[in-house]
């Protein structure tokens, strides 16, 4: 059950498929190069194997425990979180000017994908507060990031999101929590709201709840929605901490996985209301809001990521100890261990292709976070922004989904010890759940896709990254090897598939139901595409790489792993877009009163 880091795997795809030396010449990044990435991920590693990691079963035997209003973290993660914040590594993609280290998000991304491997309940918290910190970096005013930015960047304080409420999960224009303005420019604020990650804790001294409320007289619906902070203890002028505020946890939530992070039901108001401060302006709450879930949505995906990786890892080894049954090819003539089965393999490597081409994924898609938001060239900017945000709900919806199916392998290769809670791969398995569903579930990823990414510019940037798949196609042609070869061949049919589906998309805005009766499988699509194409990439590299003789075994298993992904992964592709174009009636053809 221990962790351990795949950094050569991160460095990989950071210095070849993302190119960090390219993104070091962006202004801001100058000393993020290469090395830097290395001795940043070495000390993430460290610290997450060391520390964070020996705790992950703790909190899912120990959870956080809730008593008389206050929220108790599992024992040894207050200590845990000191080291974390005295680290830095909260403030490790953050701004210099409130205390952050400045770095890419290419590099932060791998230090989040380990922070989540090692321990998926901890690193919730440190992923809320970047949410916060995106937010109010984006629409806070001055004042409040004077008073606020530099706690929360160095991890004295956390942040919270506060959308949802008993009656509003998805659906926020249905938020009722209301907020009445006060002579000194502050509201009071009173609601309910529900599903509160690290919404109530003893690990940092002051928690930031940002919030969605209704102004008093605020149009209905969405567009009458505002944003406000509202600390947990007030904050004096001099920046100490003042009084408590109205806002109260009235309970936790009983869950199925990540138990050590606790998820709070939050009062405000009971007791004369909560005092909350207005971030940008009036009724623009959801789109600031928006801002935090794309980054958590980000975040997420690494999540998929990381408890696959540490689904994989469990499942390797034990399939080296495992002893059962001979082989069936007769190459030892005794009970072996099972990694010698053909079936085993198929399990383990499909558990490596679907980590490793989410990861590469993931890189790059941070790769053009990085150069939209500092690349001198504004057409190069909004190029890089388009590609970011389409990759957001693949990178959310495909990686996480895959992460179910990955962490149920790992339970599938155990065996019956899988079913057995000590060998650790049933927690993975019951924490990679909550994945598809919170910050928008799959379908919410798949809805976004087709309206906002797909029909919304009548599919030119899709059509666009069909193009850069369709030139490494050539390039794997050119090459001339045989895994390039098929490679090729499957990313072609791939790549064909998603086009196909996603003219359907364009051309069928008359029939939303057939439309989005494929939203899903067209999620599902498009994230197997753009991991399949990073790890043709990458094969590609691992080629001249072998040709120069540098760290042969690596590159070969790289090589195995990305023909694996083409022919058992990417070969799914075609199978989707039949079911998108032609299968569409069938979703809809039951009649309701027959369910």
């Amino acid at each position: 059950m221990s962790y351990v880091a795949p950094l050569k795997d991160m460095y990989f795809n950071i210095k070849y498929l993302a190119d960090i030396e390219k993104i070091a010449q962006l202004p801001g990044f100058e000393d993020a190069g290469f090395e830097t990435a290395q001795a940043v991920l070495e000390e993430a590693a460290k610290f997450n194997e060391g520390v964070l990691s020996p705790l992950n079963w703790e909190g899912d035997k120990n959870p956080s425990s809730w008593h008389d209003g206050k929220v108790t973290a599992t024992p040894g993660f207050k200590e845990a979180f000191q080291q974390f914040t005295q680290g830095g590594w909260q403030g490790l993609q953050h701004p210099v000017d409130f205390g952050g280290q400045g770095l890419p998000k290419t590099i932060g991304a791998s230090c989040g994908e380990m922070q989540n491997s090692a321990n998926m309940s901890f690193a919730l918290c440190p992923l809320l507060t970047d949410g916060a910190i995106e937010a109010l970096l984006t629409a806070g005013s001055d004042e409040l990031k004077a008073i606020y930015l530099e706690k929360l960047v160095s991890g004295q304080w956390t942040g919270t999101m506060n959308l949802t409420e008993p009656q509003a999960g998805s659906d926020l224009a249905a938020v009722r929590s209301r907020a009445e303005p006060q002579p000194d420019g502050s509201y009071k604020v009173f609601g309910t709201k529900i599903f509160i990650t690290w919404g109530e804790h003893d690990m940092a001294e002051n928690i930031v709840h940002l919030v969605l409320a209704r102004i008093s007289g605020a149009p209905e619906g969405v567009k009458g929605i505002s944003l406000f902070v509202v600390p947990k203890f007030q904050v004096n002028k001099d920046g100490s901490l003042g009084a408590r505020n109205d806002v109260h946890c009235v309970s936790i939530e009983h869950k199925m996985g990540i138990k050590a992070s606790p998820t709070a039901v939050l009062q405000f108001g009971d007791h004369g209301g909560a005092v909350g401060y207005l971030v940008g302006q009036e009724n623009r709450g959801l789109e600031y809001m928006f801002i935090m879930m794309n980054a958590a949505r980000f975040g997420v995906g690494v999540q998929g990521i990381a408890i696959a990786e540490r689904a994989y890892q469990t499942a390797a080894t034990f399939s080296r100890e495992r002893v059962q049954s001979r082989p069936v090819d007769g190459s030892i003539m005794a009970s072996a261990a099972i990694i010698h089965h053909p079936d085993v393999r198929r399990m383990l490597m499909t558990m490596r292709a679907y980590t490793e081409g989410c990861r590469a994924m993931a890189t790059v898609a941070a790769a053009a976070y990085d150069a939209a938001h500092h690349h001198p060239d504004a057409d190069t900017r909004k190029q890089n922004q388009l590609f970011y945000e389409f990759m957001v709900p693949l990178v959310k919806g495909y990686s996480t989904e895959m992460s179910l199916e990955v962490t149920s392998l790992g339970v599938q290769v155990h065996g019956g010890m899988g079913y057995i809670e000590e060998t650790g791969c049933a927690q993975y398995y019951r924490d990679a759940k909550i994945l598809t569903i919170y910050e928008g579930t799959t379908a919410i990823q798949a809805n976004d896709l087709i309206g906002r990414k797909t029909a919304r510019d009548g599919g030119r940037t899709a059509k666009a990254l069909a193009a850069q798949i369709e030139a490494t196609e050539g390039q794997l042609i050119k090459s001339g090897s045989a895994d390039a070869q098929t490679v090729a061949k499957r990313l072609k049919a791939a790549r064909e598939a998603f086009v196909d589906v996603v003219d359907f998309v364009v051309g069928n805005k008359a029939s939303p139901n057939a439309v989005y009766a494929g939203s899903v499988p067209y999620l599902m699509l498009a994230g197997n595409l753009m991991a399949g194409w990073q790890l043709a990439r990458a094969l590609l590299v691992a080629q001249e790489e072998i040709a120069k003789g540098i760290d042969v075994p690596f590159m070969q298993a790289k090589i195995g792993t990305a023909r694996f992904y083409a022919d058992h992964l990417l070969t799914k592709a075609p199978g989707l877009r039949d079911a998108i174009v032609e299968g569409a009636d069938s979703v809809t053809a039951l009649a309701l009163d027959s369910f």
